[in-house]
């Protein structure tokens, strides 16, 4: 690619990064960086652009979903466990349901770093910088702990290496056996969704009994015992993503192999910006958000930049609106993409638009919303003849209450008694797997049309 290398972003405007004291200590634990061993490997990224150009012609669904901020403090090997065992739950509701294959991506091993809305916050009179992420600063309200520390971009490595090898071990170990579609179920969900589960993990497990009688068994065949599993993070600091951009070996190209997937946030989203420059360059599979303030002609340059050939499977639009803006502003960008004939995937993020602060003081955002917006995002797509390829979610296999409503109907009164996240409210299992619900009875309308 003309003009292009892994630091060309450098020297260009570049938005939500954090600004080290130290900068000799930051450039060493860049070479650092750039010397450790690849997270992903680039015929496991080819293999998800396969996928996702699947997804972009209908012929599959994108799951994609994970924590709002990975954190230091509460990485632990039950945490993967859960999130990913919600994420197989997910999946084979939509397959099985919805009669239709998942590809399933991770917000995992790598998603650290947040962007925020101002530099610096203020608590009872004292402002102090913002926390970022704990591959950036630390949380506690200190002045020590805010400072940008280098050394965090090795910590954070390093937990994302070990989560990765463990998501491996899941996906291909024998965890994800179709065998075990019972097991995969958490003591806490909540007993209405948890039974509509059931059954159907019944009829999934007699059905196998029937192909095993006929010879066809997880023993023989892998798609039964394994499945592809992959990650992905904002690349939000490009000095990280640098230092594990790597040239392929069989093909010359540039992979970022840190995650299988990366993508540019809302507010990083600039045409001129460092951003778009670091991602039209690399071969990974990409995301771009796509927010209200987003304009057709914005979209078609921006998609034209990133996405210069055309590829299927190359570019995911994630769009988040809000409940209240999707009708507003997405039909006109679904309708522009189409019209110059792009190939991109089209996602839902029904997350982001829908924060508020609840009367108690805790950053919330309700259930209802979040599936007011998706309904939305598949009929937009239904009008316009084009395809509603995917959803993108903060979600947790942790039982905590962190967003309100839902069938098990959690209050703002019941925010306090397990709200964990570091970062924004995340859907615990049971919220996960009710709009999993939702979606696979979507795809199952779609397809009868």
């Amino acid at each position: 690619m003309s003009n292009w290398n892994p630091s060309s972003w450098r020297g260009l405007p570049i938005l939500q990064q954090p600004t080290y004291p130290d900068l000799n200590k930051l450039k060493e634990v860049e070479k650092r960086l750039g010397s450790l061993p690849p997270l992903v490997f680039a015929g496991e990224v080819r293999s998800l652009k396969e996928n996702l150009a699947k997804v972009g012609r209908g012929d599959a669904f994108l799951l994609q979903g994970g924590d709002c901020a990975e954190s230091f403090a509460e990485f632990h090997a039950d945490n993967i466990r859960d999130t990913f065992k919600v994420m197989m739950q997910m999946a084979v509701v939509m397959t099985y349901a919805g009669s239709v294959p998942v590809v399933k991506i991770g917000r995992m091993a790598g998603q650290f770093a947040k962007p925020r809305s101002s530099d610096t916050e203020i608590i009872d009179g004292v402002e102090l910088a913002s926390y970022r992420g704990d591959i950036i600063n630390g949380i506690d309200f200190t002045k020590d702990a805010r400072v940008p520390d280098p050394e965090r971009l090795v910590k954070a490595y390093n937990q994302a290496s070990s989560t990765q090898n463990l998501l491996r071990a899941f996906a291909s170990g024998g965890f994800a056996d179709l065998k075990q579609v019972h097991k995969w179920n958490l003591d806490f969900a909540h007993h209405d969704v948890t039974k509509k589960y059931e059954n159907m993990a019944h009829n999934i497990e007699e059905s196998l009994n029937f192909m095993e009688a006929c010879g066809v068994s997880s023993k023989t065949y892998r798609t039964l015992r394994e499945t592809d599993f992959y990650t992905s993070h904002e690349a939000l600091l490009l000095n990280y993503e640098e230092a594990f951009t790597r040239k392929d070996s069989l093909t010359n190209d540039w992979y970022d192999v840190s995650a299988h997937m990366l993508w540019i946030g809302d507010r990083t989203r600039q045409l001129d910006g460092a951003h778009v420059e670091y991602m039209r360059g690399i071969k990974n599979p990409i995301g771009m958000k796509v927010g209200p303030s987003m304009k057709e002609d914005d979209l078609i340059k921006l998609v034209n930049t990133l996405n210069p050939d055309n590829e299927e499977g190359r570019l995911n639009l994630i769009v988040r609106m809000g409940a209240s803006k999707v009708e507003d502003h997405m039909p006109s960008l679904v309708r522009a993409v189409k019209n110059e004939g792009l190939n991109v995937v089209w996602s839902c993020d029904p997350m982001h638009g829908n924060v508020y602060k609840s009367s108690n003081g805790y950053k919330t955002r309700p259930v209802d919303d979040i599936l007011s917006e998706m309904k939305q995002f598949f009929q937009v797509h239904k009008s316009e003849g084009t395809v509603a390829g995917g959803v993108h979610l903060e979600m947790t296999g942790k039982n905590v209450t962190e967003c309100v409503g839902g069938s098990f109907q959690i209050t703002e009164e019941d925010l306090g008694s397990r709200y964990h996240t570091h970062c924004d409210p995340r859907l615990n299992a049971d919220q996960s797997l009710e709009l999993a619900f939702l979606i696979a009875d979507t795809l199952k309308e779609s397809r009868k049309q």
